[in-house]
């Protein structure tokens, strides 16, 4: 499998997350948390966002094999989430969306 590709990342976050979460530093939190620099940072704990019972009880830093597993079935990675989003199936687009918010720290 190719190594993530962050501008197809990034169409794919514009398509698929966008609706719900911003990336840029400082920007507000939508329905979703703002992901600026999610990658290394501990789940549950962006500031002035109100997150599930779920992901503040889970006790997990957000890697790139965490984001890759919760990318593909967030409700089986954080069983009680709030989030409606049914995943990303495709490997390779979640590689791409990954590496996107690798670059945006």
């Amino acid at each position: 499998m190719a190594p993530g590709d962050s501008i197809t990342g990034a169409r794919l976050f514009m398509a698929r997350c966008n609706q719900c979460h911003t990336i840029s530093a400082g920007g507000m939190h939508k329905a979703g948390p703002n992901l600026h620099g999610v990658v290394g940072r501990q789940a549950g704990t962006q500031p002035f966002y109100f997150y599930s019972q779920a992901h503040t009880n889970r006790n997990v830093v957000w890697t790139e094999e965490n984001l890759n597993k919760y990318l593909e079935n967030p409700k089986a990675f954080v069983p009680g989430t709030k989030k409606s989003f049914p995943g990303l199936k495709n490997p390779q687009d979640r590689k791409d969306v990954i590496a996107f918010l690798k670059e945006a720290r």
